[in-house]
């Protein structure tokens, strides 16, 4: 029998925002959810669905109080277990606290498509839509890949941005490798090497859609990396992720500049900034192999800020330098 539904269907703008984590067995979903309780970030009115508490290991520190099936953690955040219905979940989650965003944390083997389905139902478009998949994939797992199956390869298949975690337990001569042929298989995805799914907040915040994503420019230099845990430190002082900086007042050459970012080494996974073309300044936000653009109203000219992995800074600059037309 199909379930009575008591809440009335809110507008665009008042549907929750649905973040399903995905990824193999160990690959460290709970690591990242971790992580993304730990920043220190709005997350009031937002729901953590996941599949029991036992598997989740959410630090004591940030449980506030527990009751029958609900945890209340910091910030207003609620934690709930996923029931074996998720339809009924997500209804029984909106009518208890019409959330404006959930996190749904799926187990190692899970199919992502059936639960895209499961969100696909008219009831449920009604009160949420689903904004962005994140995988987690355990770097030794993408090497063995062949013996996983299909539902290894559907995890990923659907991802909008792919986590290439545990990089720390390869060689580091692989990294680039494993980025390039994630990118040749999955062309349409973000990915990005991390330490203990270690990423800056805003590209996990960045919608699917992130055309429509404007940074502010008070916010824009601040410095930001992949591997900063919510107390700013770097967990792994070894990893030779490197930052580095372009900034420069002249014109770019559309065209050029376009090559140039098509011909970013994979290794160089995220750049930020606004780019002054003849007509008009715009502000790039590059992860994980795509560019999105948006307008910008700040000072005019390029300022870039470039991550890598043990990326060669210099030779990017330099190359970056040619794509300059007004001398």
């Amino acid at each position: 029998m199909k379930p009575h539904i008591e809440a009335q269907a809110p507008s665009p703008a008042e549907k929750a925002s649905v973040l399903l984590l995905s990824g193999f067995l160990g690959a460290g979903k709970t690591t990242l959810l971790k992580r993304i309780l730990s920043w220190q970030t709005d997350l009031s009115n937002t729901v953590v669905l996941v599949n029991e508490f036992g598997d989740v290991g959410i630090d004591g520190a940030l449980l506030k109080a527990s009751g029958s099936g609900v945890v209340e953690l910091t910030s207003g955040c609620i934690c709930c277990t996923l029931s074996a219905d998720l339809k009924q979940s997500l209804h029984d989650i909106w009518n208890r606290f019409h959330p404006r965003r959930i996190f749904i944390e799926s187990t190692g083997v899970a199919d992502p498509t059936a639960i895209i389905a499961a969100l696909e139902d008219a009831d449920l478009t009604d009160l949420m839509t689903l904004e962005k998949i994140i995988t987690v994939l355990d770097a030794d797992y993408w090497e063995a890949r062949e013996n996983f199956g299909a539902l290894f390869y559907r995890q990923l298949e659907s991802a909008h941005l792919i986590l290439l975690n545990k990089i720390d337990f390869i060689a580091p001569e692989m990294i680039p490798q494993f980025l390039e042929e994630i990118h040749a298989l999955l062309p349409g995805c973000q990915a990005v090497p991390t330490i203990r799914c270690a990423i800056d907040p805003e590209t996990l915040w960045m919608p699917a859609d992130a055309a429509r994503t404007l940074l502010k420019p008070m916010r824009l230099f601040k410095a930001f990396t992949p591997y900063e845990n919510a107390q700013g430190h770097d967990p792994s002082p070894a990893a030779p992720f490197v930052t580095f900086s372009f900034e420069d007042h002249r014109v770019m050459d559309e065209s050029a500049f376009h090559d140039f970012l098509e011909a970013l080494p994979w290794d160089v996974f995220r750049v930020k900034g606004p780019v002054r073309f003849r007509d008009r300044t715009q502000l790039l936000n590059f992860v994980g192999g795509k560019g999105e653009w948006s307008d910008w109203n700040g000072e005019t000219g390029t300022r870039l800020a470039f991550i890598g992995w043990n990326a060669d800074g210099q030779a990017i600059q330099d190359r970056l330098a040619r794509c300059i037309v007004d001398v």
